[in-house]
């Protein structure tokens, strides 16, 4: 089980893959603003259309130094995460 406490202000959020084509492990999805109702919500700097992200918790694969590594590939993120307006 993950501790989400782990998950702090400005870590980097990186997908894992899972050995698919366009699954690049590491690849950078955002970097987190904060934790809020069982979702991390990215920071929009880092978005191509200059806002808030929201991944589930329970992407998450493991917290490790200053970064998080979700458990799906970059594709997979983008098509799943929930867009603030």
């Amino acid at each position: 089980m993950i501790n989400t406490k782990a998950i702090k202000e400005h870590m980097m959020v990186h997908t894992s893959g899972t050995g698919q084509m366009n699954g690049v492990r590491g690849q950078h999805v955002g970097t987190v603003d904060h934790v809020e109702n069982g979702m991390i919500k990215l920071t929009k700097k880092d978005a191509p259309d200059g806002k808030h992200h929201l991944i589930p918790l329970e992407w998450v694969e493991s917290v490790e130094g200053d970064t998080v590594h979700l458990s799906r590939s970059f594709e997979e993120v983008v098509v799943g995460w929930r867009t603030e307006a």
